[in-house]
């Protein structure tokens, strides 16, 4: 018996079943719910409770896609040297990319209806699963404070254009005037509000809000467009970089950095395909509404931008700054309405679900999915979002960057195990029972820590700071690098990431595969052809 599969009885055959879809379900009484590792929001969600359709995925994307962030990501990238063309290629093509992992990882959620962090057991044991769970938690988080420090920014803007200026002029508070962290404080709490009803409140949310924020942005496309009677030179601006020597060494990273926005989502991405009703919904629904989402806002973002230079002599990338050039009083109270739906649809879906399951698996008896919902609040203000997105260069190279080659590290061992190691085929209730198929070595996959390790070394070990004009360093790395040979690396952290991650793993993970397989083979021998008995024991009918 292998330290993979440790010794015990072979799970019951009626353990788990599966329907003719291939989702599959443990059966009344087979989920351990006195384990150490299970309570309610952590079990797999029952096939009858899987409901979600492909629009509500393409929902869900349009809704997290279209917001500030991603409406500034063009204007960090025309910052850097690109024209807008360059910067809509980037984005697209990043988004593609991305969507890869994404479905990968997406396809346990419909099959065995179980969020990111129990995923995770499969391959970094029951306890080692913490460690890609709090990574996620914790860049989560950092997410969550950013939005609501954005969302609560366009709410002081925008009232402070209602109120003729008097929020601006209020007494300050660390440097801002107090009705802008009132702003950030009530928003905040908003979204708490929200996710505590729960998360098939959360998909109806997501329902409406998709279509009201695509009509909300043509809306700003089409008032501009009229008042300019035009789109302005920023179209016709040339590329500082060009296409050659000079475009590379920019394309690459900001590459990275734009795979790295939704790197996160292409970790926990299970936390809502649980809930989908086939494979067939999640994987169209997240085809249509990702790369096709994003590319869209970034080509709006790039036309309204252009005929705000044409308006007023020069491109306002900031959607509130320029909702507030209007002086009607219905303009802006809609534009108010618009930030507050966008902002709040992507913040909850992306940056609270998440570390709300993460904390929960951290101790599944002491924090529910609504209290670790709260802890992601708290966090998310001290950690003082309002420094993380300072400038284009920590933005983009520094955040982006290095959170993207972490999660992408994660990310190669999840698709490994599941793919290539597993072959789709999991035992639920072993992913919540101690000394289970999943305990590895005291709940720990050593394998998994170690291409871990390797892999985050590889990716974010180059880590530098470029340096401006007069040679001021820019970010808070070496400029030559964390470890300087690695340097060369280190704008491609994603990939770099993921490959060596998912290599290292398969490698290590063999010995036990190569035995497993060969205990299978033998078992299904002496069970006669096809070895349907032992079969039945080892997968519950679920292979």
């Amino acid at each position: 018996m292998t330290e993979t599969v440790p010794p015990g009885p072979p799970i019951s055959p009626a353990s788990q079943s599966a329907d003719a879809d291939g989702r599959v379900e443990l059966v009344p009484g087979a989920f351990p719910a006195d384990s150490p590792f299970a309570n309610e929001d952590l079990r797999p969600v029952p096939v009858s409770e899987r409901r979600w359709t492909t629009y509500n995925f393409a929902a869900l994307w349009i809704s997290m896609a279209h917001c500030i962030p991603s409406w500034t990501l063009a204007s960090g990238l025309v910052a850097l040297g690109m024209d807008w063309k360059q910067a809509v290629f980037t984005i697209a093509l990043a988004n593609v990319i991305v969507l890869l992992p994404m479905l990968a990882t997406g396809h346990a959620g419909p099959k065995y209806g179980i969020p990111f962090p129990v995923l995770a057991r499969a391959s970094f044991g029951l306890r080692g699963a913490n460690v890609p769970a709090l990574i996620r938690a914790a860049v989560a988080c950092g997410w969550f404070g950013i939005q609501t420090w954005i969302g609560g920014s366009g709410i002081f803007a925008l009232g402070s254009k209602l109120t003729g200026g008097e929020w601006e002029n209020a007494g300050k508070i660390a440097g801002n005037p107090w009705p802008l962290w009132l702003c950030f404080l009530l928003f905040w709490a908003v979204q708490i509000a929200i996710i505590h009803r729960g998360m098939d409140f959360l998909r109806r949310f997501e329902n409406w809000a998709a279509p009201v924020v695509i009509v909300g942005a043509f809306v700003l496309l089409i008032w501009i467009a009229v008042k300019a009677d035009g789109f302005g030179a920023l179209l016709d601006q040339p590329s500082k970089l060009g296409w050659g020597a000079d475009f590379w060494p920019v394309f690459f990273p900001s590459l990275m950095g734009m795979i790295g926005f939704w790197a996160t989502l292409s970790l926990n991405i299970p936390d809502f395909t649980r809930f989908g009703a086939s494979q067939k919904a999640q994987t169209w629904g997240q085809s249509l509404g990702l790369p096709t989402t994003m590319t869209l806002f970034a080509v709006l973002a790039v036309l309204v931008t252009s005929g705000s230079e044409a308006v007023y002599g020069e491109p306002i990338w900031d959607p509130v700054a320029l909702a507030a050039k209007t002086d009607n009083a219905f303009g802006l109270v809609f534009a108010l309405f618009i930030v507050l739906i966008a902002t709040v649809s992507v913040n909850i879906a992306a940056n609270v679900v998440s570390p709300a399951y993460d904390l929960s698996n951290l101790a599944p008896k002491f924090i529910t999915f609504r209290t670790g919902a709260l802890i992601t609040g708290v966090i998310g203000i001290l950690i003082f979002p309002w420094k993380l997105i300072s400038t284009p260069e920590f933005y983009i190279f520094t955040w982006l960057g290095v959170v993207g080659g972490l999660l992408g590290t994660v990310a190669g061992i999840l698709i490994a195990d599941y793919w290539i190691v597993r072959r789709t085929v999991l035992h639920l209730a072993d992913l919540y029972t101690p000394g289970g198929r999943y305990w590895y070595t005291n709940g720990w996959n050593w394998r998994a820590v170690l291409a871990f390790a390797v892999g985050g070394v590889l990716a974010v070990g180059g880590s530098y700071s470029n340096v401006d004009a007069k040679g001021a360093k820019l970010g808070p790395f070496p400029v030559d690098g964390l470890v300087p040979f690695l340097k060369p690396l280190a704008d491609y952290g994603w990939a770099v990431g993921l490959a060596s991650s998912l290599v290292l793993y398969v490698a290590l993970m063999a010995p036990t595969q190569r035995a497993e397989q060969a205990e299978r083979a033998e078992r299904a021998g002496r069970n006669g052809p096809g070895g349907g008995i032992e079969r039945g024991k080892r997968t519950g009918g679920a292979a």
